[in-house]
């Protein structure tokens, strides 16, 4: 396995962008010859990457900006906005044939113009935003209707940067990968982790690779099975241009079919963002987000009390093999599945266990917990709900805990579900809906959510809201606290839904305070 190295200046080039670049506080005399102190101050930038969303000519896509609000407003003039990625378009067969080097696609953009919906048309200049967020505390959206629409490129500076979040929501309505996929777009990094892959006959999942930057990237796809690593040569050293993207087949990097497996985007040079989107002929669709930071244990918050069949795709990345405990948190408290109470999962390789219809009626939040000395996982699960020609699927990735604010966009009406799960002491969450994007006030609500267990609510809605909303988790006290959101937009007898992790928003970042010493220039 290939790993990737940073070098100081890299990872500080890396920090600056992803978390923002704070201000310094200024020196004081008050405390001369103590020790500098850190503090903590809102990011200054963001940076976010949404992949292009379908190539199906019966899709429509909403995308959706937000902006919690934050002390003192946003500054005159200041925006967060959203633009096309200029570069390649997406290579899926479609129009033209991809090519195993992915490196080397690329095809024109259409001139065809949207087609105008509720709300904003989404623009297609590359220069133009598609989106543009002027103001914290209300969201604004953008619809298209376009199978060629554009990866996208987002940066939000000032006081728009803390917790600035986009989510892009696609309803297709017939043909392969048929239902809802939503997903929130990621800042870039240099490592992505997403069990639950496949390259199985009757399933087609592209990785979207995104590069955000002026100079080119290089990135390995590393695919495991359950025998370990699979040779895909043609995913070695794939170069993403500068301000581009790269979707490739996953199929088409190995010529051994494999149902369930776990793919790693490992970046040689440059950072990037990545999402996997399945499309499966009988069971719909989603985005795959990657999986949480390797850990020794994970929690996968927010299963569905309908789901008709849950699988968990878990993989052991180290060199050791990792024993885990596996526990149901319910609405009442925590449980083991019968016959599944502990996991072992084989170092570098791929381990699935299908859990059948788990939550029986009531939902629930999926808890490994690693043993002493084991090794670290990563983990993901496929759930399903609805039967025969009418399933649909979605994925619930490892999710790590919000240490201070989470929050995610596109909300609707009846429609949005909040999963939060404490895996050890109770906790208590603020929760609050922001102003809907046509108008409303925002409201809040706190809630307790006992140890060991999964508190599932509809969030509150804005007071006379109308359009979509954002939730926007707050942890007021006690200990950890994962989440999650689903979405169900039923359509033709179809449960479609998708279901987003809500990690913490890092919308503040640790700094020194500096302190002048001047006792060089004396004597």
């Amino acid at each position: 396995m290939n790993r990737t190295t940073l070098s100081l200046f890299a990872t500080t080039a890396v920090l600056a962008v992803v978390t923002g670049v704070a201000a310094l506080n200024p020196p004081s005399g008050d405390h001369a010859g103590a020790p500098p102190r850190a503090g903590r101050m809102p990011v200054q930038r963001s940076t976010l990457l949404c992949p292009a969303p379908t190539s199906s000519d019966v899709a429509s896509t909403t995308y959706t900006a937000f902006t919690p609000p934050g002390k003192g407003g946003a500054a005159a003039g200041s925006t967060a906005d959203l633009l096309p990625v200029a570069g390649p378009a997406r290579t899926d067969g479609k129009k033209d044939e991809p090519k195993k080097d992915a490196s080397k696609d690329s095809a024109k953009d259409s001139a065809k113009d949207d087609k105008k919906k509720d709300g904003k048309k989404a623009e297609t200049d590359p220069g133009k935003p598609v989106l543009s967020l002027k103001e914290p505390g209300k969201p604004v959206t953008a619809t298209t209707e376009r199978s060629d629409a554009p990866a996208l490129l987002g940066s939000a500076a000032g006081p728009l940067a803390p917790g600035w979040t986009a989510q892009q929501t696609t309803t297709v309505a017939a043909g392969g990968g048929r239902g809802l996929h939503g997903l929130t777009c990621a800042p870039p990094d240099t490592s992505f982790w997403f069990p639950g892959a496949s390259t199985a006959k009757g399933r087609q999942d592209y990785v979207h690779v995104s590069n955000p930057d002026n100079s080119a990237a290089v990135v390995d796809l590393e695919l495991y099975g359950p025998e370990g690593r699979i040779k895909a040569p043609s995913g070695e050293g794939v170069t993403v241009p500068p301000r581009s993207t790269v979707p490739v087949l996953l199929s088409s990097l190995t010529d051994a079919p494999t149902e369930n497996l776990t793919l790693h985007v490992a970046a040689r040079s440059g950072r990037v963002g990545a999402a996997v989107q399945a499309s499966d002929d009988k069971t719909g669709g989603d985005w795959l987000a990657p999986s949480a930071d390797v850990a020794a244990g994970a929690v996968l918050p927010g299963i569905p009390a309908d789901a008709t069949s849950v699988r968990l795709v878990a993989f052991a990345p180290g060199t050791d093999d990792a024993d885990v405990t596996v526990r149901l948190a319910g609405p009442s408290g925590s449980i083991s599945p019968a016959g599944h109470e502990s996991l072992h999962v084989k170092s570098g390789m791929t381990t699935v266990v299908d859990l059948g219809d788990l939550t029986k009626g009531e939902a629930g939040s999926l808890l490994l917990t690693g043993a002493r000395g084991s090794g670290a996982v990563v983990a993901a699960l496929r759930v399903t709900r609805g039967k025969d020609d009418k399933q649909e699927t979605a994925f619930i990735p490892a999710t790590p805990a919000i240490e201070g604010r989470g929050t995610v966009a596109d909300n609707r009406a009846k429609a949005s579900t909040l999963s939060l799960v404490a895996p050890g002491k109770e906790v208590q969450v603020k929760v609050t809906a922001s102003a809907g994007s046509e108008g409303g006030t925002p409201v809040s609500k706190t809630y307790t959510v006992k140890a060991g267990t999964t508190l599932t609510v509809e969030p509150p809605q804005p007071a006379d809201g109308k359009g979509v909303f954002a939730v926007t988790v707050e942890k007021v006290s006690g200990g950890p606290v994962h989440a999650s959101r689903m979405l169900a937009l039923p359509k033709d007898g179809v449960p479609m839904f998708t279901i987003q992790p809500i990690p913490d928003d890092r919308s503040s970042v640790a700094v020194p305070k500096a302190e002048q010493d001047l006792s060089m220039l004396n004597g």
